[in-house]
C-alpha cells in the first residue's frame, strides 16, 4: 500500500468503527461530562486510563488555541471546548469528526473540525496553536517524522505537544495467541500489519480494522527532539481492563510525553 492507500484504508476503517459503536475511542462524551467541564471539573486522556496532569495544559488555559490532532470521536475536543478553550479537531475519519460536531451541536459548543492527514497540516499557518493534544494514534501512521515537524511548525513559541504513544514491544507477539492469553514472540520490530501479516491473516484477526504500525522509541521520543522540541513531561499507563491483555500483567504498554517548542 502507498501512503495515500493507507490513509484511505484507515479513514474508511475508522468510519466503520464508528458505525459499529464498539471501539471506546469512537464513543462521544455525554452532556453531563461537558456540563461539568464548563464548571471547571474536567479531565482528558491521551492513553487508555490515566488523566493528563492539569499543569500540562499551562497557566494560560483556557484562553488558548488547541489543536486536537488525530483526536476525533467526540471526546477530548468537546471537553476542552466546554472548559473554555478555542478548539480545532483534526482527523482522518469523517465519521469520527461527525461525532465531535454532534456533541458540539447537542451541547452548544464552539468547535471547528478539519479532515486531513496528520503528516500534512498545511491547512494551518505557522504558529497557529498554543497546544496540541495527540492521543494514541500514531500507530495508524507509517511515518512519524513528518507529523512531529508539522506539529512544531504550527505551534507558537512556548507551545506544547501532548502525545500519547504505545511501547513498541507490544507488537512482537502473535496476535491470535495473545487473544487466548498466551505471549508468543513472533514479530521483529519495527512491526507493520502490511509487512508481517498476510491479507488473509489480517482479515481473520482484525476483520476490517485500521492498519497498524509500531514505532521505535527513537522515532517517537527522539523524533520529537529532532523536530526541535524539548521534553518536559512523561508518564506511563496501561490498557483499561488490563487483565484481558497478557502483556499488561508485566509492564505498562503506553506512555505520554509533554514536549515544548
Amino acid at each position: 500500500m502507498s501512503p495515500s492507500d493507507i490513509r484511505s484504508w484507515n479513514r474508511d476503517a475508522w468510519d466503520r468503527q464508528v458505525a459499529a459503536g464498539q471501539n471506546q475511542w469512537t464513543k462521544p462524551v455525554s452532556s453531563d461530562i461537558t456540563a461539568a467541564a464548563a464548571r471547571g471539573e474536567w479531565q482528558i486522556v491521551l492513553t487508555p486510563q490515566k488523566p493528563v496532569p492539569r499543569p500540562w495544559f499551562g497557566p494560560a488555559f483556557p484562553d488558548i488555541d488547541i489543536l486536537c490532532l488525530a483526536s476525533g470521536g467526540g471526546q477530548q475536543g468537546p471537553i476542552l471546548a466546554a472548559a473554555g478553550a478555542c478548539v480545532t479537531v483534526f482527523d482522518n475519519s469523517p465519521a469520527q469528526l461527525a461525532q465531535d460536531r454532534m456533541v458540539a451541536d447537542r451541547d452548544s459548543l464552539s468547535l471547528l473540525t478539519v479532515e486531513g492527514d496528520a503528516a500534512d497540516l498545511s491547512a494551518f499557518p505557522n504558529e497557529s496553536f498554543d497546544l496540541i493534544v495527540h492521543p494514541v494514534s500514531n500507530v495508524f501512521m507509517p511515518e512519524l517524522a513528518p507529523v512531529w515537524r508539522e506539529c512544531h511548525r504550527v505551534l507558537r513559541p512556548g507551545g506544547a505537544l501532548l502525545a500519547g504513544m504505545c511501547y513498541p514491544v507490544t507488537y512482537i507477539f502473535d496476535a491470535a495467541a495473545e487473544e487466548k492469553g498466551e505471549l508468543i514472540v513472533r514479530h521483529a520490530l519495527p512491526y507493520s500489519d502490511l509487512a508481517n501479516l498476510s491479507a488473509d491473516e489480517r482479515k481473520a484477526l482484525f476483520k476490517d480494522a485500521p492498519v497498524e504500525f509500531s514505532h521505535t522509541l527513537e522515532e517517537q521520543i527522539g523524533g520529537q527532539t529532532d523536530a526541535g522540541f524539548l521534553l518536559a513531561g512523561f508518564y506511563e499507563d496501561n490498557w483499561s481492563g488490563g487483565a484481558n491483555r497478557p502483556l499488561s500483567r508485566y509492564m505498562p504498554c503506553f506512555f505520554a510525553t509533554r514536549a515544548v517548542k
